[in-house]
């Protein structure tokens, strides 16, 4: 399959003060912003129904009991498509802008929403005194694999990530902690990878090694937190974009010289 790659990046997180600081977290202003349509919706949604016919197993993961959270992250997300351009819904099926007709079924929600949008999509539901990963969809995993997350707590999500430290988990486990609904968050990465693949999973006991040189290729994530107003879980969705360097905003190459990729977060 040929690379899948946006023609640019709406946004830099490394041209803010505010978004180059780890975890640079910032309120979502726009109610309907945790999902995002953009010129790569076609490709990547064809890379996505391979995914699910071929490697389902890796891409859609479910904890026992998280049946009420995906339930009412499905009808979210269909409600969102009710008012989105390009998608017209009926009682069974879904019309798309690629024009694809996806079959609606609630019986298998994460299958369905796999095929309906860009973000992967992941849930979180407090069990203890940490957030877990009790579902998911991740087709577009930036060197972490669904089966080594799916069940465990933030902390043991975030190996290896080095910039994760016992301050930090603090911060997050109190981020997600007081979550309000109807103030969902935002963030965005900046990620250095010698390959522009979206599929890349990584087991945790081979870390990404990050290129020495600037490679070809920046792949770049916005990641929003949204709380889930009935069960109370929490959606951390997660849209990619795989843009050549060359086609960066004039700006955006400029402040690179001043702020290097690295300071802009690594992906979780």
């Amino acid at each position: 399959m040929e690379h899948i790659c946006q023609k640019t990046l709406p946004y830099a997180p490394w041209s803010q003060p505010a978004t180059r600081r780890l975890p640079g977290v910032q309120p979502l202003d726009d109610p309907r912003g945790w999902l995002v349509q953009d010129d790569a919706y076609d490709a990547q949604m064809a890379l996505r129904a391979h995914l699910l016919d071929t490697r389902r197993g890796d891409v859609v993961a479910e904890t026992p009991g998280a049946g009420p959270a995906v339930a009412e992250l499905y009808h979210m997300v269909l409600d969102w498509l009710a008012g989105a351009a390009g998608f017209t819904l009926d009682a069974t099926t879904c019309h798309c802008p690629d024009g694809r007709r996806v079959a609606l079924n609630p019986d298998d929600p994460l299958g369905t929403l796999a095929q309906l949008v860009q973000e992967d999509l992941c849930l979180l539901e407090r069990q203890g005194d940490e957030h877990v990963l009790t579902a998911a969809v991740l087709c577009f995993p930036a060197s972490w694999t669904l089966a080594e997350k799916i069940g465990r707590p933030l902390t043991r999500i975030h190996v290896p990530v080095a910039p994760y430290d016992d301050a930090m988990a603090g911060r997050v486990q109190r981020l997600f902690d007081n979550l309000r609904t109807g103030a969902p968050l935002w963030r965005q990465n900046a990620l250095l990878y010698a390959r522009p693949d979206l599929f890349q999973p990584a087991p945790e006991a081979k870390p990404r090694v990050v290129p020495a040189a600037r490679p070809t290729f920046l792949r770049s994530e916005r990641q929003c937190l949204l709380r889930l107003p009935e069960t109370g879980a929490i959606l951390f969705s997660i849209h990619t974009w795989v843009v050549p360097f060359a086609d960066l905003s004039p700006e955006q190459t400029a402040l690179l010289a001043d702020h290097p990729i690295h300071y802009a977060g690594r992906s979780t």
